[in-house]
């Protein structure tokens, strides 16, 4: 099965230079049409599906085949062979920030720049590391959504999207949640939360953009600042928005904070 296929990609705009558009757990590339119409003058867009998210292919899963983040930043570098995509940008958000730094440790040259939105290579507190997680938090998290992953999902999408202002997307989120393969979604937070990626942060060469919400209970203000830390090659802004998922609600100023870095 081809990559385009399997991950759903779709192509826009009226530029040759690449930019790969990744979303975060439980949604799909409509969570990026907020910020796309600012980019299709100048760039060639390419949006995706993770599998078992989205439109994508749920047939090409196996738990075996996705047992780490590593391996959907495969998936990544198989839809930029197929698209004879180079000097990419890659823009990730939440997981897909850590897909996308995996994926250019793999394949440095493919990449020109990324920008990492809500990044964290821990969730869960370690010693002097501060991810936002005790490891009982994440057990129990882990443990309500595999009870229920419907109540769970509209439980904590409004957590997650913060803006308590704006319901309408907690409640877009939550939607997004409960569309996804239930299967995947239980593995997919697994592989999410349990994972520690902060020693191939010292493997990035890539240039990166760090893009920090000021309240943010998923990613906190420690994990963005640590992540500029042992990037030596990045830029760290604070967003005045807040929540985890600027892309929806802070449009604006992303694409702002986007364009200068770019």
């Amino acid at each position: 099965m081809k990559a385009i296929e399997r991950n759903n990609v779709t192509i826009k705009g009226k530029g040759t230079t690449p930019i790969i558009f990744a979303h975060g757990y439980g949604c799909d590339q409509n969570m990026w049409r907020y910020i796309t119409p600012a980019f299709e003058e100048d760039y060639k867009i390419i949006l995706f599906d993770h599998v078992g998210f989205g439109n994508s292919d749920t047939s090409a899963y196996t738990l075996e085949r996705y047992s780490s983040l590593q391996s959907y930043a495969v998936d990544v570098l198989e839809i930029c062979e197929e698209l004879n995509l180079d000097k990419v940008i890659f823009v990730g958000h939440s997981v897909s920030s850590m897909i996308g730094v995996l994926a250019s440790v793999l394949d440095p040259e493919r990449f020109s720049k990324l920008v990492l939105i809500g990044p964290s290579p821990r969730y869960t507190n370690d010693d002097e590391y501060i991810g936002g997680f005790t490891q009982e938090g994440i057990n129990g998290l882990l443990e309500s959504l595999d009870s229920d992953y419907l109540q769970w999902s509209h439980a904590i999408a409004p957590v997650i999207m913060g803006n308590p202002e704006k319901p309408e997307l907690g409640q877009e989120l939550a939607q997004s949640f409960c569309r996804s393969n239930e299967t995947v979604a239980k593995d997919f937070a697994r592989i999410t939360f349990l994972s520690d990626n902060r020693e191939d942060l010292q493997n990035l060469k890539t240039e990166a953009l760090i893009l920090q919400c000021s309240e943010d209970v998923i990613a906190p203000m420690e994990v963005g600042e640590y992540m500029h830390r042992e990037l030596t090659n990045s830029k760290l802004v604070v967003l005045n928005a807040t929540g985890h998922c600027p892309n929806l609600s802070a449009p604006e100023e992303t694409i702002k904070a986007m364009k200068a870095f770019l």
